[in-house]
């Protein structure tokens, strides 16, 4: 009797435990359907969204891009508007009145009559002849101290950068100013929109 129940309760045991397994293969296979779906769909969801902020990027280095674009050339056009400027009014820039001091400088240093005055400092004559020759040289010195032609920023109203622009269209002599040929008040012609245009011609014959 007691055998008999003993083998019931093993085929109860072992009819449980294949129950067992067999919902345990089925709740892992359900897990397993479970997380591949899991896997599909975050895909589904990460793909879109990696394009959306792939073309997040693009759109901003168009735009970065395009304003970069715009400001340079507005850059550029506010440049070029302050150079008009200038040179209408005869105004020259910082540059161009340093390069004129360092020129004027140099032909100072250059001049005859910077190099005949300073041995007259040095010794003076000792008698009436040497000072009747130093006083027949004083005028020569002074003729050799001539304006320089070629600078035709000595010309009031032309400023550096015009007087650049002159040279390059063939105005080279403050003389080509005071007394133009028809060829020469063609080219001036050219700077007719510059300030005291009109003057040009008489502040040029002031210049000797």
């Amino acid at each position: 009797m007691a055998k008999k129940a003993k083998s019931s309760v093993d085929k109860i045991v072992k009819k449980v435990n294949k129950e067992f397994e067999k919902t345990s293969s089925q709740i892992e296979g359900l897990i397993s359907d479970a997380m591949k779906q899991f896997d599909t769909l975050q895909h589904q969801v990460q793909d879109p969204v990696r394009k959306l902020l792939k073309e997040v990027d693009e759109l901003r280095e168009r735009e970065m891009k395009r304003f970069n674009d715009e400001f340079e050339r507005r850059l550029d056009e506010f440049h070029e508007l302050q150079s008009n400027i200038l040179e209408r009014l005869g105004v020259a820039s910082k540059e161009d009145i340093r390069k004129a001091e360092k020129e004027s400088k140099k032909e100072l240093k250059k001049s005859p009559a910077s190099a005949a005055s300073k041995p007259a400092k040095k010794a003076a004559p000792k008698n009436t002849a040497a000072k009747k020759t130093a006083a027949k040289k004083t005028p020569a010195a002074k003729t050799k101290k001539a304006a320089d032609k070629s600078d035709l920023t000595l010309v009031k109203g032309i400023g550096p950068a015009t007087a650049k622009k002159m040279q390059d269209a063939g105005i080279t002599s403050i003389d080509q100013i005071a007394n133009p040929s028809a060829a020469d008040q063609e080219k001036l012609n050219a700077f007719s929109s510059i300030k005291g245009f009109d003057q040009l011609t008489a502040e040029a014959k002031k210049i000797n």
